[in-house]
């Protein structure tokens, strides 16, 4: 088994977990692919054990699954890393929330073995596309998000949906959604918890000036349009945090569902609802004694 690894080599927490990692593949037949900035301040007992390659993306030559270590961050990075070349990830969780990296160090050699035994689950999630003015195309896991620049001045956003007028938002940004998404910035932003299969697309207005404008659900087989009107003003797009200012004169966004999913390894004893409860608390009562 060919384990490709990611994590960000200047948080020091990534190292506990990748040096147990690397014990336990001492006694399995598995290679560890590293970047070389991140193989470099691992002990000099484990270097023996790793490939090492200048840049992340050589990472996956050889990886039949790949290992995100860090937080959520980490995971959308590793989303955008494999996009359509189908190579499953197992995110593990040295970050604080870790909703997406939700094996616990803790977990580690228990979700190896599971790898090796091949007796894990594949958790299906769909991204969205969004195609640029200057006509590139970003992807996104959990968000696309169009907000206000430098400016305390709301943005106007007109959203389309099938080439039909959903709504004129003003308002501090608009988020477009996946249900991975949906406990993210959606989430906080005061729009619904939408279960990872679900085949849909969320649009949440972000401090909407009519209290009337509320969070819509839509299908995800239809495309979205979404335009800057009038088009000068500051404009901020961001897929999964990466953010770009948009100063082209036409304004207009072509969002779909991509035709590729990312493949999320889960143990076989996971439970959504857990995770929901366990990391976000969902549906606690504190007045309840323990």
């Amino acid at each position: 088994m060919n384990i490709g690894v990611i994590a960000n080599p200047d948080q020091t927490a990534v190292y506990a977990p990748l040096s147990r990692l690397l014990s336990w593949i001492s006694f399995n037949k598995s290679q560890v692919s590293l970047q070389r900035s991140l193989a470099g301040k691992i002990q000099a007992g484990h270097k023996s054990k790793v490939r090492s390659v200048e840049y992340e993306h050589e990472i996956l030559d050889e990886a039949d699954i790949l290992l995100a270590i860090g937080g959520d961050g980490t995971m959308l990075r590793a989303a955008n890393l494999v996009l359509d070349r189908n190579v499953p990830i197992l995110g593990v969780n040295c970050g604080k929330l870790g909703f997406l990296a939700d094996i616990q160090q803790e977990q580690l050699e228990d979700a190896l073995q599971a790898l090796y035994d091949k007796s894990y689950l594949i958790d299906h999630r769909f991204m969205l596309s969004a195609r640029l003015p200057d006509g590139s195309e970003k992807f996104a896991l959990n968000e696309l998000l169009f907000a206000r620049g430098a400016t305390a001045s709301m943005v106007t956003l007109i959203a389309e949906y099938d080439g039909k007028l959903v709504n004129k938002y003003w308002a501090d940004g608009l988020i477009v959604s996946t249900p991975t998404g949906s406990t993210a910035y959606n989430l906080s932003s005061g729009g619904p918890i939408v279960m990872p299969e679900t085949n849909v697309v969320v649009l949440t207005p972000i401090n909407p000036h009519t209290l009337t404008t509320r969070p819509l659900v839509v299908p995800a087989d239809r495309k979205i349009t979404i335009k800057v009107e009038p088009p000068d003003q500051d404009t901020l797009f961001s897929n999964d945090g990466r953010e770009y200012r948009i100063d082209h004169g036409h304004k207009e966004f072509t969002i779909k569902r991509t035709d590729f999913t990312i493949n999320l390894i889960k143990l076989q004893t996971h439970n959504y609802f857990q995770t929901l409860r366990n990391k976000l608390m969902w549906g606690m009562d504190f007045r309840e004694k323990p």
